[in-house]
Protein backbone atom coordinates (compact mmCIF):
# COMPACT_ATOMS: atom_id res chain seq x y z
CA UNK A 1 0.00 0.00 0.00
CA UNK A 2 1.64 3.19 -0.90
CA UNK A 3 2.65 5.98 1.56
CA UNK A 4 -0.86 8.48 0.48
CA UNK A 5 -2.76 5.32 0.40
CA UNK A 6 -1.75 5.13 4.05
CA UNK A 7 -2.62 8.41 4.52
CA UNK A 8 -6.60 8.42 2.79
CA UNK A 9 -7.15 5.49 5.27
CA UNK A 10 -6.02 7.10 8.17
CA UNK A 11 -8.05 10.33 7.67
CA UNK A 12 -11.27 8.35 6.77
CA UNK A 13 -10.90 7.00 9.99
CA UNK A 14 -11.01 9.68 11.87
CA UNK A 15 -13.77 10.96 10.70
CA UNK A 16 -15.83 8.20 11.62
CA UNK A 17 -17.69 9.67 14.20
CA UNK A 18 -16.66 11.75 17.10
CA UNK A 19 -17.22 8.91 19.69
CA UNK A 20 -15.00 6.65 18.26
CA UNK A 21 -12.45 9.82 17.56
CA UNK A 22 -12.17 9.89 22.17
CA UNK A 23 -11.25 6.32 21.60
CA UNK A 24 -8.19 6.85 19.22
CA UNK A 25 -4.94 6.45 20.16
CA UNK A 26 -1.12 7.35 19.56
CA UNK A 27 1.32 4.18 20.39
CA UNK A 28 5.45 5.11 20.62
CA UNK A 29 7.38 2.07 20.25
CA UNK A 30 10.93 3.36 20.02
CA UNK A 31 14.59 1.98 20.81
CA UNK A 32 17.11 4.17 22.40
CA UNK A 33 18.87 7.01 20.46
CA UNK A 34 21.98 5.27 21.42
CA UNK A 35 25.18 7.68 23.45
CA UNK A 36 21.95 10.02 23.68
CA UNK A 37 18.90 8.92 25.11
CA UNK A 38 17.05 5.80 26.64
CA UNK A 39 14.27 4.37 25.16
CA UNK A 40 11.53 5.88 27.88
CA UNK A 41 13.35 9.05 27.67
CA UNK A 42 12.98 9.39 23.79
CA UNK A 43 9.01 7.62 24.25
CA UNK A 44 8.60 10.52 26.68
CA UNK A 45 10.25 13.47 24.51
CA UNK A 46 7.96 11.99 21.54
CA UNK A 47 4.86 12.36 23.92
CA UNK A 48 5.36 15.77 24.88
CA UNK A 49 5.63 17.13 21.44
CA UNK A 50 2.17 15.15 20.51
CA UNK A 51 0.40 16.34 23.38
CA UNK A 52 1.28 20.20 22.64
CA UNK A 53 -0.08 20.43 19.49
CA UNK A 54 -3.08 17.01 20.00
CA UNK A 55 -3.75 17.31 23.49
CA UNK A 56 -7.21 15.20 23.17
CA UNK A 57 -5.19 12.00 21.63
CA UNK A 58 -4.30 8.69 24.36
CA UNK A 59 -0.84 7.93 23.84
CA UNK A 60 0.75 5.00 25.08
CA UNK A 61 4.88 5.14 25.39
CA UNK A 62 6.26 1.98 24.57
CA UNK A 63 9.80 2.01 25.06
CA UNK A 64 11.81 -0.74 23.10
CA UNK A 65 14.25 -2.33 22.09
CA UNK A 66 16.34 -5.05 19.64
CA UNK A 67 18.38 -7.30 21.16
CA UNK A 68 21.08 -4.49 21.86
CA UNK A 69 21.76 -3.05 25.33
CA UNK A 70 18.60 -2.18 27.25
CA UNK A 71 16.93 -4.95 26.04
CA UNK A 72 16.95 -7.11 29.24
CA UNK A 73 15.66 -4.81 31.66
CA UNK A 74 12.39 -3.23 29.19
CA UNK A 75 11.39 -7.09 29.43
CA UNK A 76 12.17 -7.61 33.33
CA UNK A 77 10.46 -3.97 33.70
CA UNK A 78 6.91 -5.00 31.54
CA UNK A 79 6.89 -8.54 32.91
CA UNK A 80 7.36 -7.72 36.64
CA UNK A 81 10.33 -9.11 37.18
CA UNK A 82 13.31 -9.11 39.57
CA UNK A 83 16.26 -6.82 38.81
CA UNK A 84 19.22 -9.27 39.94
CA UNK A 85 23.00 -7.95 40.49
CA UNK A 86 25.96 -10.51 39.47
CA UNK A 87 29.54 -9.47 39.72
CA UNK A 88 31.28 -10.37 36.46
CA UNK A 89 34.66 -9.23 34.41
CA UNK A 90 33.90 -6.52 31.18
CA UNK A 91 35.46 -7.09 28.14
CA UNK A 92 39.40 -6.61 29.16
CA UNK A 93 38.58 -8.78 32.11
CA UNK A 94 37.81 -5.86 35.02
CA UNK A 95 35.67 -6.77 38.05
CA UNK A 96 31.96 -5.35 37.31
CA UNK A 97 28.73 -5.33 38.47
CA UNK A 98 25.93 -6.09 35.99
CA UNK A 99 22.72 -7.07 36.04
CA UNK A 100 19.66 -9.76 34.49
CA UNK A 101 16.17 -9.83 34.92
CA UNK A 102 14.56 -12.85 36.84
CA UNK A 103 10.94 -13.22 35.06
CA UNK A 104 9.89 -15.90 37.39
CA UNK A 105 11.36 -19.01 38.98
CA UNK A 106 12.63 -20.83 36.22
CA UNK A 107 12.69 -17.96 33.31
CA UNK A 108 15.74 -15.28 33.30
CA UNK A 109 17.02 -12.29 30.73
CA UNK A 110 19.69 -11.05 30.25
CA UNK A 111 22.16 -8.55 27.95
CA UNK A 112 25.50 -9.32 26.21
CA UNK A 113 26.42 -5.75 26.32
CA UNK A 114 25.69 -5.55 30.50
CA UNK A 115 28.86 -7.74 30.57
CA UNK A 116 30.71 -7.34 27.08
CA UNK A 117 29.06 -4.19 26.24
CA UNK A 118 31.07 -1.46 23.93
CA UNK A 119 29.92 1.47 26.09
CA UNK A 120 31.98 -0.64 28.92
CA UNK A 121 35.62 0.57 27.11
CA UNK A 122 37.24 3.79 26.37
CA UNK A 123 37.54 4.46 23.01
CA UNK A 124 41.27 4.10 23.00
CA UNK A 125 40.79 0.34 24.76
CA UNK A 126 38.30 -0.91 22.46
CA UNK A 127 40.02 -4.08 20.61
CA UNK A 128 38.67 -6.99 19.30
CA UNK A 129 41.28 -9.27 19.26
CA UNK A 130 41.79 -8.90 22.63
CA UNK A 131 38.27 -8.31 24.26
CA UNK A 132 36.52 -11.13 25.96
CA UNK A 133 32.65 -12.39 26.30
CA UNK A 134 33.41 -14.51 29.40
CA UNK A 135 31.37 -12.00 31.56
CA UNK A 136 28.10 -12.58 29.52
CA UNK A 137 29.12 -16.52 30.56
CA UNK A 138 29.69 -15.31 34.39
CA UNK A 139 25.67 -14.48 34.45
CA UNK A 140 24.51 -17.63 32.86
CA UNK A 141 26.41 -19.25 35.59
CA UNK A 142 24.61 -17.65 37.56
CA UNK A 143 21.36 -17.64 36.16
CA UNK A 144 21.75 -21.50 35.82
CA UNK A 145 23.00 -20.81 39.92
CA UNK A 146 18.74 -19.36 40.66
CA UNK A 147 17.36 -22.37 39.18
CA UNK A 148 16.41 -20.78 35.99
CA UNK A 149 16.41 -23.21 32.95
CA UNK A 150 14.52 -20.81 30.40
CA UNK A 151 17.35 -17.86 29.49
CA UNK A 152 16.59 -14.99 26.84
CA UNK A 153 19.58 -13.24 25.99
CA UNK A 154 19.96 -9.97 24.61
CA UNK A 155 22.62 -10.28 21.72
CA UNK A 156 23.98 -7.07 20.78
CA UNK A 157 25.80 -3.78 21.42
CA UNK A 158 29.05 -6.40 21.83
CA UNK A 159 32.30 -5.19 22.44
CA UNK A 160 34.00 -8.38 21.21
CA UNK A 161 34.42 -11.04 18.34
CA UNK A 162 35.45 -14.03 20.35
CA UNK A 163 32.98 -15.75 18.81
CA UNK A 164 31.78 -16.58 22.69
CA UNK A 165 34.64 -18.75 23.60
CA UNK A 166 35.26 -16.47 26.41
CA UNK A 167 31.44 -17.24 27.46
CA UNK A 168 31.76 -20.65 26.78
CA UNK A 169 35.15 -20.96 28.70
CA UNK A 170 33.21 -19.56 31.82
CA UNK A 171 30.86 -22.39 31.60
CA UNK A 172 33.99 -25.23 31.27
CA UNK A 173 34.74 -25.44 27.92
CA UNK A 174 38.18 -25.04 26.86
CA UNK A 175 39.50 -24.52 23.33
CA UNK A 176 42.79 -26.42 22.64
CA UNK A 177 45.49 -25.87 19.85
CA UNK A 178 46.60 -29.24 17.64
CA UNK A 179 49.30 -29.92 20.41
CA UNK A 180 46.82 -29.93 23.00
CA UNK A 181 47.70 -26.59 24.79
CA UNK A 182 45.04 -23.87 25.54
CA UNK A 183 44.26 -21.35 23.58
CA UNK A 184 42.99 -18.05 25.61
CA UNK A 185 39.77 -17.26 24.41
CA UNK A 186 39.61 -14.04 22.47
CA UNK A 187 39.37 -12.75 18.63
CA UNK A 188 43.42 -13.46 18.14
CA UNK A 189 43.24 -17.08 18.79
CA UNK A 190 40.58 -18.01 16.63
CA UNK A 191 42.40 -19.74 14.29
CA UNK A 192 44.55 -21.15 16.36
CA UNK A 193 41.84 -23.34 17.85
CA UNK A 194 41.92 -26.79 16.96
CA UNK A 195 39.63 -28.57 19.34
CA UNK A 196 36.82 -27.53 21.42
CA UNK A 197 36.87 -29.64 24.50
CA UNK A 198 32.89 -29.99 26.73
CA UNK A 199 34.13 -32.50 28.80
CA UNK A 200 34.22 -30.35 31.31
CA UNK A 201 31.34 -28.21 30.38
CA UNK A 202 28.29 -27.14 33.24
CA UNK A 203 25.75 -30.61 33.14
CA UNK A 204 23.21 -28.03 33.31
CA UNK A 205 23.54 -26.20 29.91
CA UNK A 206 22.02 -29.69 28.93
CA UNK A 207 18.67 -28.94 30.41
CA UNK A 208 18.46 -25.14 29.43
CA UNK A 209 17.13 -23.49 26.76
CA UNK A 210 18.69 -20.39 25.20
CA UNK A 211 16.71 -17.76 23.21
CA UNK A 212 18.93 -15.61 21.82
CA UNK A 213 17.03 -12.06 21.03
CA UNK A 214 19.53 -11.13 17.99
CA UNK A 215 19.56 -7.72 16.43
CA UNK A 216 21.24 -7.66 13.06
CA UNK A 217 20.54 -10.81 10.04
CA UNK A 218 24.43 -11.32 9.83
CA UNK A 219 25.79 -14.77 8.77
CA UNK A 220 28.79 -15.52 10.69
CA UNK A 221 31.50 -14.89 8.61
CA UNK A 222 32.11 -13.52 4.91
CA UNK A 223 31.68 -10.28 3.30
CA UNK A 224 28.39 -9.72 5.10
CA UNK A 225 29.40 -11.37 8.10
CA UNK A 226 30.76 -10.39 11.82
CA UNK A 227 34.21 -9.36 11.37
CA UNK A 228 33.95 -7.02 8.29
CA UNK A 229 30.44 -5.88 9.48
CA UNK A 230 30.96 -4.74 12.85
CA UNK A 231 34.55 -5.22 13.78
CA UNK A 232 35.16 -1.03 13.12
CA UNK A 233 32.97 0.08 15.01
CA UNK A 234 34.89 -2.21 17.88
CA UNK A 235 38.28 -0.74 16.99
CA UNK A 236 39.45 -3.19 14.34
CA UNK A 237 41.50 -2.16 11.78
CA UNK A 238 41.51 -3.18 8.05
CA UNK A 239 44.12 -5.90 8.87
CA UNK A 240 41.86 -6.68 11.66
CA UNK A 241 39.12 -6.94 10.38
CA UNK A 242 40.82 -9.86 7.94
CA UNK A 243 42.47 -11.72 10.72
CA UNK A 244 39.42 -11.87 12.89
CA UNK A 245 37.32 -12.95 9.39
CA UNK A 246 40.07 -15.67 8.88
CA UNK A 247 39.61 -16.75 12.34
CA UNK A 248 35.85 -17.18 12.66
CA UNK A 249 36.16 -18.81 9.12
CA UNK A 250 38.42 -21.75 10.98
CA UNK A 251 36.19 -21.97 13.68
CA UNK A 252 33.38 -22.49 11.98
CA UNK A 253 35.46 -25.16 10.29
CA UNK A 254 36.00 -26.82 13.61
CA UNK A 255 32.67 -26.50 15.15
CA UNK A 256 31.33 -28.32 12.45
CA UNK A 257 33.84 -31.12 13.21
CA UNK A 258 32.94 -30.84 16.61
CA UNK A 259 29.39 -31.56 16.24
CA UNK A 260 28.10 -31.33 12.87
CA UNK A 261 26.03 -28.07 12.60
CA UNK A 262 27.19 -25.62 9.74
CA UNK A 263 27.11 -22.29 10.94
CA UNK A 264 28.67 -20.13 8.24
CA UNK A 265 25.73 -18.61 6.66
CA UNK A 266 22.97 -18.58 9.18
CA UNK A 267 21.29 -15.21 9.69
CA UNK A 268 21.72 -14.15 12.69
CA UNK A 269 24.75 -16.05 13.56
CA UNK A 270 27.09 -13.14 13.44
CA UNK A 271 25.30 -11.54 16.11
CA UNK A 272 28.04 -10.07 18.54
CA UNK A 273 31.15 -11.02 17.15
CA UNK A 274 30.12 -14.53 16.30
CA UNK A 275 28.44 -15.34 20.15
CA UNK A 276 24.92 -16.11 17.74
CA UNK A 277 26.32 -18.99 15.81
CA UNK A 278 28.63 -20.29 18.30
CA UNK A 279 25.69 -20.89 20.87
CA UNK A 280 23.26 -21.95 18.57
CA UNK A 281 25.73 -24.79 17.46
CA UNK A 282 27.37 -25.78 21.10
CA UNK A 283 24.20 -24.73 23.29
CA UNK A 284 20.99 -25.46 20.61
CA UNK A 285 19.82 -22.25 21.47
CA UNK A 286 17.56 -20.73 18.82
CA UNK A 287 17.88 -17.56 17.25
CA UNK A 288 15.30 -15.01 17.18
CA UNK A 289 14.64 -11.38 15.45
CA UNK A 290 15.29 -9.38 19.13
CA UNK A 291 12.68 -6.82 18.41
CA UNK A 292 10.08 -9.46 17.65
CA UNK A 293 11.36 -11.28 21.09
CA UNK A 294 10.95 -7.83 23.11
CA UNK A 295 7.33 -6.51 21.15
CA UNK A 296 6.04 -10.45 22.04
CA UNK A 297 7.25 -9.75 26.15
CA UNK A 298 5.53 -6.69 26.37
CA UNK A 299 2.46 -7.42 24.73
CA UNK A 300 2.59 -5.01 21.76
CA UNK A 301 -0.25 -6.48 18.90
CA UNK A 302 -2.86 -5.82 21.80
CA UNK A 303 -1.92 -2.56 21.90
CA UNK A 304 -2.93 -1.57 18.29
CA UNK A 305 -6.58 -1.87 18.85
CA UNK A 306 -8.13 1.53 18.34
CA UNK A 307 -5.01 2.45 17.50
CA UNK A 308 -4.25 5.29 14.36
CA UNK A 309 -0.58 6.08 14.65
CA UNK A 310 2.24 4.56 15.50
CA UNK A 311 5.70 6.10 15.90
CA UNK A 312 8.44 3.97 16.29
CA UNK A 313 12.41 5.37 16.13
CA UNK A 314 15.78 4.57 16.92
CA UNK A 315 18.85 6.85 16.85
CA UNK A 316 20.16 6.81 13.36
CA UNK A 317 17.56 5.74 10.35
CA UNK A 318 19.35 3.87 7.53
CA UNK A 319 19.55 0.71 5.01
CA UNK A 320 20.77 -0.90 8.15
CA UNK A 321 16.82 -0.48 9.63
CA UNK A 322 15.75 -2.24 6.92
CA UNK A 323 17.78 -5.40 7.90
CA UNK A 324 15.11 -6.47 11.18
CA UNK A 325 15.72 -3.27 13.23
CA UNK A 326 12.87 -2.36 15.47
CA UNK A 327 11.25 0.09 13.25
CA UNK A 328 11.23 -2.17 10.28
CA UNK A 329 9.67 -4.81 12.66
CA UNK A 330 6.71 -2.47 13.85
CA UNK A 331 6.30 -1.62 10.21
CA UNK A 332 5.22 -4.98 9.82
CA UNK A 333 3.21 -5.71 12.45
CA UNK A 334 1.33 -2.34 12.40
CA UNK A 335 1.18 -2.81 8.76
CA UNK A 336 -1.16 -5.65 9.10
CA UNK A 337 -3.80 -3.42 10.43
CA UNK A 338 -2.98 -1.14 7.90
CA UNK A 339 -2.14 1.56 10.47
CA UNK A 340 0.48 4.09 9.33
CA UNK A 341 3.59 4.43 10.66
CA UNK A 342 5.94 7.49 11.33
CA UNK A 343 9.72 6.63 11.72
CA UNK A 344 11.76 9.04 13.64
CA UNK A 345 15.28 8.81 13.85
CA UNK A 346 17.95 11.03 15.10
CA UNK A 347 19.80 11.24 11.60
CA UNK A 348 18.49 10.07 8.65
CA UNK A 349 20.07 8.86 5.61
CA UNK A 350 17.40 8.26 2.97
CA UNK A 351 18.04 5.62 0.16
CA UNK A 352 15.51 4.44 -2.30
CA UNK A 353 15.08 1.24 0.05
CA UNK A 354 13.47 3.49 2.82
CA UNK A 355 11.70 5.33 0.42
CA UNK A 356 9.81 2.23 -0.57
CA UNK A 357 9.75 0.52 2.96
CA UNK A 358 6.14 1.74 3.48
CA UNK A 359 6.76 4.33 6.04
CA UNK A 360 4.37 7.13 6.05
CA UNK A 361 6.93 9.59 6.76
CA UNK A 362 10.44 9.11 7.78
CA UNK A 363 11.77 12.28 9.92
CA UNK A 364 14.84 13.64 11.24
CA UNK A 365 14.88 15.20 14.65
CA UNK A 366 18.10 16.42 14.08
CA UNK A 367 18.45 20.14 12.24
CA UNK A 368 20.62 19.36 9.09
CA UNK A 369 22.69 22.03 10.09
CA UNK A 370 23.39 20.62 13.67
CA UNK A 371 26.69 19.18 14.25
CA UNK A 372 26.64 15.55 15.85
CA UNK A 373 28.30 16.39 18.79
CA UNK A 374 25.92 19.09 19.34
CA UNK A 375 22.89 16.84 19.00
CA UNK A 376 23.78 13.79 20.97
CA UNK A 377 23.88 15.69 24.09
CA UNK A 378 20.52 14.46 26.29
CA UNK A 379 19.04 17.74 26.53
CA UNK A 380 19.54 18.91 22.93
CA UNK A 381 17.94 15.44 21.75
CA UNK A 382 15.35 16.07 24.02
CA UNK A 383 14.01 19.18 22.69
CA UNK A 384 14.41 18.28 19.07
CA UNK A 385 12.31 15.11 20.02
CA UNK A 386 9.51 16.98 21.64
CA UNK A 387 9.77 19.57 18.18
CA UNK A 388 10.01 16.60 15.91
CA UNK A 389 6.25 15.39 18.43
CA UNK A 390 4.75 18.41 18.30
CA UNK A 391 5.01 18.35 13.88
CA UNK A 392 4.34 15.17 13.45
CA UNK A 393 0.90 15.30 15.65
CA UNK A 394 0.27 18.72 13.17
CA UNK A 395 0.96 16.88 10.29
CA UNK A 396 -0.93 13.44 11.06
CA UNK A 397 -3.44 14.28 14.04
CA UNK A 398 -6.93 16.06 13.65
CA UNK A 399 -8.52 17.01 16.84
CA UNK A 400 -12.72 17.37 16.44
Amino acid sequence: MSNKSLGALFFLRICLTSDSFMKQRVVIAVDSFKGSLAAHEVAKALSEGIRSAAPLYQITELPLADGGEGSAEIITRARGGQWVAVDVSNPLGVPITAHYGLLSADTAVLDVASAAGLTLLQAEERNPLSTSSRGVGQMIRSVLDAGCRNVIIGVGGSATNDCATGLLSALGYRFTDSNGGEVEPCGASLHRIATIDSSGADHRLRNTNFTLAVDVQSPFCGAQGAAHIFAPQKGATPQMVAMLDEGMAHFAEVVRAHCGVEITNIEGAGAAGGIGGALYALLGAKLRSGADTIMDCVGFDSLLSDCDLVITGEGRIDHQTLRGKLPVRVLERAGVREIPVVAVGGGVDMCAELAESGFAEIVAATPHNMPLSEAIRPEVARQNLIRTGAEIAKKWLREP
